[in-house]
């Protein structure tokens, strides 16, 4: 790893505090166990094991510069925090890895992370050019440069139109074709100056920057984020203690949806239409704790432009669904977990 500078001064945590409000009643027991399940620089792993002083962090994350950057920031924490290598819709394996029945918080921060995107050789920033990568964990995948090259019109289409909501997907598919045919790309800057010139002038000056869409589309599609995102959401919600809760920053908006329907199907009753009385086993098994998404002020956008398409969703686990343990949950479903949890080793 090249020295890049401590994480501290890179990294500016979205919605930090009001995250910790939110994740204040299942971290502020003695022994809570929280997994931060894209660490990043550890901005928001920092403000936990601060905040929260008997409380344990788990830090996963499928890049590891951003572990190292981060294991330095959090030296001073010790044991208290646990760093990961992997990929967060692994998080079940990782906290059975740990010998945890359950965690107390999760936080999911969907977005770009700072280290990623200030690094010009990691090809996600469209303003310098610099080797079309793209890949969060460049040890494994296909890179960007891969996928403008072999995939098929019709393929380049379907991802830039459904992750990138790219009006003009069709066209620039067919000009990067055309483009491939004469040199194959392999830096941002030429497929930027493609998208200035594809893209018409009038879209440009409404929308912004002609290649923000084009490059955020390759980036779910080179990481797999959207379906990784499906597992992790059920995975993580699986591990979650009764009395825990998760927290999901989304900055885009099938992550959103993902998120609203996975935790609007945990808050809903699933007893069949027609009985007159719920059925247990039935009853949901989370609770909403924002009520729709919750986004960042006007101060904190102006202050980190980054956290403008932000949206925060939380919930808390309310119910167990795992049958091993029904009996025990029978007596009282609602009682505090923490009294099953162990430490992290």
């Amino acid at each position: 790893m090249t020295d890049r500078g401590p994480a501290q001064g890179r990294h500016v945590p979205v919605m930090r505090d009001r995250i910790l409000d939110l994740l204040a009643p299942a971290l502020e027991q003695p022994g809570a166990v929280h997994v931060d399940a894209t660490l990043g620089m550890g901005g928001h792993a920092e403000g936990v094991l601060e905040r929260f002083p008997e409380s344990t962090v788990v830090g996963i994350d499928r890049d590891r510069e951003a572990l190292a950057l981060a294991g330095e920031r959090l030296a001073r924490f010790g044991d208290r925090f646990r760093p990961v290598h992997a990929v967060y819709d692994e998080i079940k394996d990782v906290v059975a890895d740990l010998h945890l029945p359950a965690v107390d918080g999760i936080l999911f921060d969907l977005g770009v992370s700072s280290l990623q995107l200030d690094e010009a050789d990691r090809g996600f920033a469209y303003r310098v050019d610099a080797p079309l990568d793209m890949r969060m964990d460049q040890s494994t995948g296909q890179t960007a440069a891969d996928v403008l090259n072999t995939y098929s019109v019709d393929d380049l289409t379907r991802i830039l139109r459904d992750y990138g909501e790219e009006r003009f997907a069709r066209k620039i598919a067919k000009a990067v074709v055309h483009d491939r045919a004469v040199e194959p790309y392999t830096s941002s800057g030429r497929l930027v100056e493609m998208l200035r010139r594809v893209i018409p002038a009038a879209s440009q000056r409404q929308s912004g920057h002609p290649a923000k869409r084009t490059f955020q589309a390759l980036r779910i599609e080179v990481n797999d984020e959207l379906e990784v995102w499906r597992r992790a959401i059920d995975e993580a919600i699986d591990v979650l203690a009764v009395g825990g809760r998760i927290a999901v920053l989304s900055y885009h908006s099938l992550e959103d949806r993902a998120t609203k329907r996975a935790f609007a199907a945990g808050a809903t009753s699933s007893t069949p239409p027609g009985l007159p009385v719920e059925l247990p086993e039935h009853a949901a098994y989370l609770s909403l704790v924002t009520r729709g998404a919750e986004m960042p002020d006007d101060a904190e956008v102006t202050a980190n432009p980054r956290a403008a398409s932000a949206r925060l969703r939380v919930a808390e686990r309310v119910r167990d669904t795992h049958s091993s343990t029904s009996s025990a949950s029978s007596t009282d479903s609602t009682t505090d977990s923490r009294t099953r949890k162990g430490t992290p080793r």
